[in-house]
């Protein structure tokens, strides 16, 4: 349940006498009285829900795959803005559930799927919260297209794909 370096790098060795633990293997684990998923938040990053009339339409094989007014965008610090669209206005009948599950601690659980047009696969370019944290509510149910992995138009101008934090 728990780790260590007793012989830590020598540019890591701020870390000698302290331990760590796997996540996965406690019961819970509480920040004061409320519990805390996945693992510890950072606390100089921020995530915010917000309701857009923005008109997004995403394109995977040259067939529309979503078209909406009634987004929620999500912005996190140091990622690109995202656009959660609502199933009601996503082609459901063409995403294929995957056994992808990516855990956030801002966010919760996300099922990621495949998508099928224009007689292609298109692997993992979408994710939904079915029940995502309270913080992140606004986006359950919804479906995240990520620019960059599907052609994205917000306002009809074309979205390019983003830096984050991880490029």
């Amino acid at each position: 349940m728990l780790w260590n370096y007793p012989m830590p790098f020598v540019d890591c060795v701020e870390v000698k006498d302290l331990v760590a633990f796997y996540w996965d293997k406690v019961d819970a684990w509480l920040e004061e009285e409320e519990e805390v998923f996945i693992g510890p938040k950072d606390p100089y990053t921020r995530v915010d829900t917000r309701k857009t009339s923005r008109h997004v339409e995403v394109v995977i094989n040259g067939q529309k795959i979503a078209d909406t007014t009634n987004a929620v965008m999500l912005i996190e610090t140091g990622q690109p803005a995202r656009y959660y669209i609502p199933r009601s206005d996503v082609r459901i009948d063409l995403l294929r559930e995957t056994d992808r599950v990516m855990k956030s601690p801002y966010k919760g659980s996300a099922r990621y799927y495949n998508v099928e047009a224009g007689g292609e696969i298109a692997e993992l370019v979408a994710w939904c919260y079915e029940n995502p944290i309270a913080e992140s509510g606004k986006i359950a149910g919804h479906i995240c297209f990520p620019q960059g992995k599907v052609a994205m138009l917000v306002d009809g101008i074309f979205q390019e794909n983003p830096k984050s934090r991880w490029d």
